[in-house]
């Protein structure tokens, strides 16, 4: 299993450095403080108190400007939260998100021990966009249902979720509440069956950080797929924007390089 974990801005890989930059000497002894904290937060629960950065600076004998950078690298991985005032505490851990999965947000949810809930933000009709007449297969200035959702986990906004509907399944729409949306696909007999699906990350718009309750510097991983029922028909056409510090993407690959 891939695992892609975004820093500094960017996504990284497995094969990237460790910390997501060259490792020089003088990184030496906050990359020491950030792994003795990674193993920490390993054996804790979220929420929990971390070390502060004098507790740090004292325990391995550095400056708290060091202490501090070893802190930051681990914040920006999303591992623990500094709260002004407060101290360090042990993030909420991140929810694993298979990249191209056709499961639902409220299954992925339910699996996890989480309360899936929506909040539907806009249902629409328009003329489908050049992306959308390519992924659904469509015709040239065809109209598209399009339902825009905030998608929340125990109360806590994950994710905002723009699905564009085939015409042919569009009329699920007109029953949504709060129910899943692929539910309501294999209700009509499509059962949404795989993907195909990219990722890329950002800064999140003002809007984004109001829904999300983002900080000013939060990030979007935006989801990018189209899913297919069991005739390997086009149902969805969907953008999904995470909040990057709740979720982990993976990947699985074969040996020729086909995801699994």
């Amino acid at each position: 299993m891939c695992s892609l974990t975004y820093h500094g801005g960017r996504l990284i890989s497995p094969e990237s450095s460790r910390y997501g930059f060259p490792v020089t000497g003088r990184q030496t002894r906050y990359a020491e403080i950030a792994d003795y904290l990674r193993g920490v937060i390993a054996d804790s629960e979220p929420g929990d108190r971390l070390p502060s950065d004098t507790e740090l600076a004292e325990r391995f004998s550095v400056s708290r400007m060091t202490a501090r950078h070893a802190v930051q690298v681990l914040e920006q991985e999303g591992l623990l939260q500094r709260e002004q005032g407060r101290g360090t505490f042990v993030a909420p851990r991140t929810v694993p998100r298979l990249l191209g999965s056709p499961l639902s947000f409220t299954t992925s949810m339910r699996a996890r021990g989480l309360t899936a809930t929506s909040k539907i933000l806009d249902v629409a009709e328009e003329a489908a966009s050049d992306e959308d007449v390519t992924a659904l297969g469509l015709q040239a200035g065809s109209i598209v249902q399009v339902l825009t959702r905030l998608r929340l986990a125990d109360g806590v906004p994950m994710a905002i979720e723009r699905a564009v509907l085939a015409p042919d399944v569009a009329a699920v729409v007109e029953s949504i509440v709060d129910r899943s949306l692929h539910q309501q696909f294999i209700d009509i007999g499509r059962t949404p069956t795989w993907a195909r699906s990219r990722v890329s990350a950002r800064l999140a718009t003002s809007r984004e950080r109001r829904l999300l309750e983002l900080s000013a510097r939060g990030v979007i991983l935006n989801e990018n797929r189209i899913i297919y029922d069991q005739a390997d028909k086009p149902l969805e056409h969907t953008d999904t924007w995470y909040a990057a510090e709740r979720y982990t993407f993976t990947t699985v690959m074969t040996a020729e390089g086909r995801q699994g």
